[in-house]
């Protein structure tokens, strides 16, 4: 009897842990599905500078516009369907995303400057939704506490998610670094069924030229105006995507 009784309460825990899983994973969703929605994600530690942002709006039909803040440098661009345009200093200039990198880490498409370096970014970028459904697909396991929903990251989940946005080998920097003793963790906040904020950490060990360093990085995302955000593209940038 107290067999079947520690085997039920077992149960009942698992079926509860997925249950917090699936309502992350149904918010994701309803976050993706929404018309529209606004977003602010800022970055701590790692090889991002104090006071790195990233602003965006994005739309179901995937028109995004992003604008990425780090130190005294502001980057804005639109992108939609494989295609994109930044804004330089001479006015908005085309990249294509979905041409091959260009040797040396540019960012491939026909612009020079802001646009080559930023391909590469806006080529990875993952909208917020899309992202924190990848990051519950990462995690063991998902259990709710008052208002929040939180979890650890399998190992390699957690390794994969610490190597986005790091610094990468080639055009004279040399080897890629390797990384190890990786942990991580999440944590999300849900209203009306929707993400309305999440939270990843990840820390470990970057080894490159048998030199180790540790990092943790600490990445925010607050998402608001679901189903009220307006997004506007200038028309030189619509040009330029078109």
């Amino acid at each position: 009897m107290k067999s079947l009784i520690v085997c039920s309460t077992l149960l009942a825990a698992v079926s509860l842990l997925a249950a917090d899983k699936d309502d992350v994973t149904s918010a994701a969703q309803k976050l993706a599905d929404a018309d529209n929605y606004s977003w602010t994600s800022t970055m701590a530690g790692g090889n991002n500078a104090a006071g790195a942002s990233t602003h965006g709006k994005i739309q179901k039909d995937g028109l995004t516009w992003i604008q990425m803040i780090r130190g005294e440098n502001t980057t804005e661009a639109f992108v939609k369907g494989g295609k994109g345009a930044v804004k330089t200093e001479d006015g908005w200039d085309a990249v294509d995303l979905t041409a091959a990198p260009a040797p040396g880490g540019g960012g491939g498409g026909g612009g020079g400057g802001n646009a080559a370096r930023m391909g590469r970014g806006l080529r990875n970028f993952k909208a917020p939704a899309v992202q924190a459904a990848d990051i519950v697909g990462k995690t063991k396991d998902i259990t709710k506490t008052a208002d929040v929903y939180a979890g650890d990251l399998t190992e390699e989940g957690a390794k994969s998610l610490a190597t986005m946005g790091g610094r990468r080998g080639g055009a004279g920097g040399g080897a890629a670094p390797t990384i190890s003793n990786v942990k991580g963790s999440a944590k999300f906040w849900i209203k009306d069924g929707v993400i309305t904020k999440y939270v990843l950490k990840v820390s470990g060990t970057r080894t490159r030229d048998g030199e180790d360093t540790d990092f943790e990085r600490t990445t925010t995302v607050e998402i608001k105006d679901v189903g009220t955000t307006k997004l506007t593209v200038p028309d030189e940038a619509k040009n330029k995507m078109s």
